[in-house]
């Protein structure tokens, strides 16, 4: 006899052809945050074609939330979360529905934009379980919110946008989910379902350091002040914050984006460096902050410029919580299989979904969509001979298997269901 999960699974199968072509489309359309606009109307025309109760559009900025009330009684609502947005990254993936997509008037651009971090694969597979579950609404015990997230990227930095812009808008607030889930795709074998409990992803923010000095020609850097020397001893010095804190716990400084303004021979009168921190504990992120600012401040003093520091769009780490694990594993492993379904090493990349989950509960896992094996010593992937190798999300090679697709439509269907039922709740 069929059960409501056999009904899931079915659905899943039959939605996976037109989640693989949603997937394309995004995929060969892809919009920066806080500009997806076409990505929202795609999402947006379906959730109102399946007739669900509610359909919020224009949440902090193109964020859309869809609402499904299930026709048995029920208190639980969950969340199921999605991010839409792209990254200014080329498209180097090699499939026929590549990105050639260039934003003209992106602040500090012109960039070209793809989905090098697959939140294609992640709208696509929500929208396709929003299928799932509409279909079957007449059985679900609760409420189902389909959050379709902009800027998880980060907004341009005088934007607001993301996670905390939709909560700070009440995105949420009625009716307040029981537990918000979601799920990243990764480098890892296609079909595993990858878990960490405690940190899944580190803490992080955006750095800006302004250094400012006395615009010159370039024949005569004694009647100014060169700002770049400072600029390069704080680009090295990075380098050596990481020995300031503890070793067990790790941290990283990157400085992605050197910006000045000055030409060959001309010695600019500012160099701004962009960059970010990454903690895998998160109260370290103080104590990395304040290192960064002695460093940048002194530095700049000693090559007489001065020197600010601005710390910007602070995330939290996401967090899954013992007992909110113990109650998914049966759950995860009913969908991908109990061999499938593995601990993973901590990661200092980072998600804004802890937003969600730090205020309502519920977990965040990962997903692996590419041709891998896991070294069983170290439980680190390593590229499949003759596959297409691996690569890490924001590289422009990076890809994901369509195949996988249906794996995540299943994954948020049966959380959803098993929520909402009474089996996925801590004790």
């Amino acid at each position: 006899m069929s059960t409501i999960h056999d009904e899931l699974d079915a659905g899943a199968a039959a939605v996976a052809p037109q989640v693989v072509r949603w997937r394309q489309h995004l995929h060969q359309h892809p919009e920066l945050s806080n500009r997806e606009v076409e990505t929202a109307a795609l999402i947006t025309d379906h959730l109102k074609s399946l007739s669900l109760d509610e359909v919020r559009t224009g949440i902090a900025g193109h964020g859309v939330v869809g609402v499904l009330r299930g026709g048995q009684p029920g208190e639980r609502i969950i969340a199921l979360r999605a991010d839409i947005d792209a990254l200014p990254v080329p498209d180097l993936c090699g499939v026929p529905f590549a990105s050639h997509v260039v934003d003209q008037n992106y602040p500090g651009g012109p960039f070209p934009v793809s989905h090098a971090c697959g939140h294609d694969c992640h709208t696509s597979m929500l929208m396709g379980a929003a299928t799932v579950l509409a279909g079957v609404r007449e059985k679900l015990p609760g409420t189902v919110l389909f959050v379709f997230q902009p800027a998880e990227e980060g907004p341009p930095v005088e934007e607001k946008g993301g996670a905390s812009e939709m909560l700070a808008e009440g995105a949420l607030d009625h009716p307040a989910p029981t537990m918000a889930f979601g799920f990243h795709v990764t480098p890892f074998p296609k079909g595993y379902i990858g878990y960490r409990v405690g940190n899944q992803f580190g803490a992080s923010c955006l750095v800006k350091i302004t250094l400012t000095g006395q615009q010159v020609h370039g024949s005569t850097p004694w009647m100014g002040i060169d700002p770049m020397p400072a600029a390069g001893a704080i680009l090295t010095g990075v380098g050596q914050i990481y020995r300031q804190v503890s070793a067990f716990d790790p941290v990283t400084v990157s400085i992605g984006h050197v910006e000045d303004v000055g030409r060959f021979n001309i010695i600019g009168q500012t160099v701004t460096l962009w960059g970010t921190i990454r903690c895998s504990v998160e109260s370290d992120m103080a104590e990395v902050q304040q290192r960064l600012r002695t460093l940048a401040v002194n530095s700049a003093q000693a090559y007489n410029c001065s020197g600010t520091v601005e710390f910007l769009q602070d995330v939290p780490a996401v967090h899954n919580e013992q007992a909110w694990m113990d109650v998914a594993l049966p759950t995860f492993r009913r969908v991908a299989g109990a061999d499938k379904v593995v601990p993973t090493p901590p990661t200092l990349g980072y998600d804004d979904v802890s937003e969600f989950v730090n205020k309502y509960g519920g977990l965040y896992v990962t997903l692996g969509v590419q041709d891998a094996q896991l070294d069983p010593a170290t439980g680190m992937p390593f590229p499949v001979p003759g596959g297409r190798g691996l690569f890490m999300n924001h590289n422009p090679h990076f890809y994901a298997d369509d195949d996988t697709l249906v794996t995540g439509v299943r994954l948020h269907a049966q959380v959803a269901y098993d929520h909402l039922s009474g089996a996925l709740v801590p004790k």
